[in-house]
Order: structure tokens, then C-alpha cells, then sequence
């Protein structure tokens, strides 16, 4: 009885892709693609080992949907790949990008009723267009598509990926190798999402349900004589500023939180630790630019955010406008989407004895909508 592992590579940065999201947090309903496209290959075969390639950024969130093995991906598909079968000592692994999310039964299934010692065994497709290279006619007849999955000797695959040349997927590490490389049918319907419009031709997408996500964050400073005070992204005129390992922009640090919180990406101090030297200083609006690109690449789009800004001094009122213009800018939203309140502490507790400010925040978020684009 031959063992099989699956390896789903899901580390990518999107680049080529054209939005916001990354391809493998494409939500499907309520399920980002790559959980969507683990469970389609999950209910087709029971493999021995099933591991996920991560960017390092998104393991622990991946880890909040599945207890399948996880393992961060590298500058390379080969570095990616090597750490990935580490965790298996299967027969045979098949390598599937999350990019090729609508793999057929049928094809799944031949891979494995291939599956040879030493072998790598990969689906491809004939070339019915008339085909030019380096501009002159070539015979398309000699032409292949080749697709993934890819199923591989495992022994055979860790071996070779101790070369130090980099390849596209196994089949071209196997054959380089002088390796058997054997070919079958291939699918249409496994049709590669690379860019947006390719969305388009994968018929098992499932439009991503309206689900608002909300988080909340709140953040405390303490004022420091002789520095700048920035809140909100803001320059408020004050004698002191704030006392922090950053600029100390403390209602900027709480939305930090409530988008955090909201996705599921943790807070603050895991992003952008206060004892390293690197965010000594850091402008706290470029910390934000920072997160809402996370939270964007995870597949989340901003809707709404609302701050509770508490202190007694300085005044805050105759900075609302700005702030709502400098965060909604900063997010890429509307001006319309981000509500800034204050109030004082009537004098009671630290803030009423005007030692420093807490501010509240809220972030509301839904899945990006990738079937209205």
C-alpha cells in the first residue's frame, strides 16, 4: 500500500495578481481559498500527511483554521519545498499550488493510479493555438502545458532538491536530473489563477458571504516634556508629547489593535516589539500603512473605524477633522468611514490629572469582494 503526503504551497506574495488580496485569501463563502482548496483535496484522498506552506506573517492565522501541519515558505520553491518534506516520510508527496484551486476528482485520482518508484508523474495539455518563438513558427504538436498537481518519489525529491539550481515545479528538477518524468491527461478545469482576470474562468469559486468582522483596541500613554506629540497622525501643538518606545501616536496604536483584532492578526507588540531597535522612534502612520496592507493581503477589506479619544489636555476637538482625513488617507478609505470622538476625563484618574491619554478604538472589516471587481 503505497503512502501518499499532499503539500499545499500557499506562501506567495501575490505579485502578479493585480489586488489587494493575496490569491490564497480569496474568500469562498466563509473560507479562505487555501482552507477551500485543503478540504476539496482532503475529501478526495485520505492522505498521510497533509502540509501547508505559509508566509511566516500568516502562520498563526492559518493555524486558527486548521490543525493540519504548517511550515513557513522560503525566498524559493525549492527552499519552500524543502522545508515542507521534512515533515514526511511518505512514499510518494504531491506538490499542488493553492494557485490551481479547482482541481478535478478524475484528475486527482490518475495522479495516484501513476504513482511509480522513482517517478515523478504530472498532468499536462496539448497546444491547439499555432505557436511562434523568437519569431518563427514552431510544431505545437511537440508542445505541452504542464500543470499541477505534481505527484513525486519523495526519497527521489529530497534528494535532488540538494542542488543548488532553482526550478519552475518537479517535473523540470526531475528531468534536468535525468530523471523519469511520465506525463497524463491534464484538465481545463485546473486552469491556474495568476491573474485577476483568470478569477473568471475557475467555476468553483463560491462568492464570499457579508460577514462584518469587529475588533477593538486601546492603547495608554503617558506625556513626556521636550517632544513632539503626533495623535491620530496628526502634529498637536502641546509642551510635551508622548512617552513610548515610538512616536507614541496612541490613537493610531489602539486602531492598530482593532484591525489587528479584527482579522485575527494578533497586536501590536507581536508586529512591532517595543525592545527592538528597528521601531525605536518609528513613525507610528507608517506602522499603519504597514498593518492595513496586512490586513488587506489576508483578504479583508476596511469598512468602518470609530476612536474614543480620552484626555484632558491637550484639547482635542479642533484636530477631529484633520485626523478623520489623516487616518481615512493613510487606510485608503473614505473620510466618511472613520469617526473620531473625544472627551475628557472630568478630571478624575491619571488622564484628569493630566498625565497622559487612552484612547479606544473599533475597526469593522468584511471580505473582500473579489466577484465585484
Amino acid at each position: 500500500m503505497k503512502s501518499i503526503s499532499l503539500i499545499l504551497l500557499a506562501a506567495g506574495n501575490s505579485t502578479r495578481f493585480g489586488l489587494s488580496a493575496k490569491k490564497q485569501w480569496l474568500y469562498q463563502y466563509d473560507k479562505p481559498l487555501w482552507l477551500f482548496v485543503l478540504e476539496h483535496l482532503q475529501s478526495i484522498y485520505r492522505f498521510e500527511n497533509i502540509i501547508v506552506v505559509a508566509n511566516p506573517q500568516e502562520i498563526t492565522l492559518m493555524r486558527s483554521f486548521s490543525s493540519v501541519t504548517f511550515v513557513p515558505g522560503g525566498s524559493s520553491r525549492q527552499e519552500s519545498l524543502s522545508n515542507a518534506l521534512k515533515h514526511t516520510q511518505s512514499d510518494f508527496v504531491i506538490v499542488n499550488d493553492v494557485a490551481r484551486s479547482c482541481v478535478p476528482k478524475e484528475l486527482l485520482l490518475k495522479l495516484i493510479e501513476h504513482a511509480k518508484a522513482l517517478h515523478c508523474v504530472v498532468p499536462a495539455l496539448k497546444v491547439s493555438d499555432t505557436c511562434y518563438f523568437d519569431g518563427a513558427p514552431i510544431e505545437r504538436e511537440k508542445l505541452l502545458r504542464i500543470q499541477t498537481p505534481q505527484l513525486s518519489c519523495t526519497t527521489t525529491l529530497k534528494e535532488l532538491l540538494k542542488t543548488a539550481e532553482e526550478f519552475s515545479d518537479e517535473s523540470t528538477l526531475f528531468f534536468n536530473a535525468g530523471k523519469c518524468v511520465e506525463f497524463i491527461e491534464g484538465s481545463t478545469d485546473a486552469h491556474k489563477l495568476t491573474y485577476k482576470d483568470d478569477l473568471r474562468l475557475l467555476r468553483c469559486l463560491q462568492t464570499p458571504i457579508n460577514l462584518p468582522r469587529n475588533g477593538f483596541g486601546i492603547d495608554i500613554h503617558s506625556f513626556e516634556e521636550n517632544k513632539p506629540m503626533v495623535l491620530a497622525g496628526i502634529p498637536i501643538e502641546s509642551p510635551f508629547g508622548f512617552k513610548a518606545h515610538s512616536d507614541g501616536d496612541v490613537a493610531i496604536h489602539a486602531l492598530i489593535d482593532a484591525l489587528l483584532g479584527a482579522s485575527g492578526l494578533g497586536d501590536i507588540g507581536e508586529l512591532f516589539p517595543d525592545n527592538d531597535p528597528a521601531f525605536k522612534n518609528a513613525d507610528s502612520k507608517e506602522l499603519l500603512q504597514k498593518v492595513t496592507q496586512l490586513v488587506r493581503g489576508v483578504g479583508y477589506e476596511i469598512t468602518h473605524c470609530d476612536l474614543s479619544i480620552l484626555a484632558q489636555v491637550p484639547k482635542i476637538t479642533p484636530y477631529k477633522e484633520q485626523m478623520r482625513a489623516a487616518l481615512a488617507t493613510i487606510m485608503g478609505i473614505s473620510k466618511s468611514s472613520v469617526n473620531i470622538k473625544a472627551t475628557t476625563a472630568e478630571k478624575m484618574g491619571f488622564v484628569g490629572r493630566k498625565e497622559g491619554v487612552t484612547v479606544y478604538a473599533t475597526a469593522t472589516l468584511n471580505y473582500y469582494r473579489w466577484d465585484k471587481i
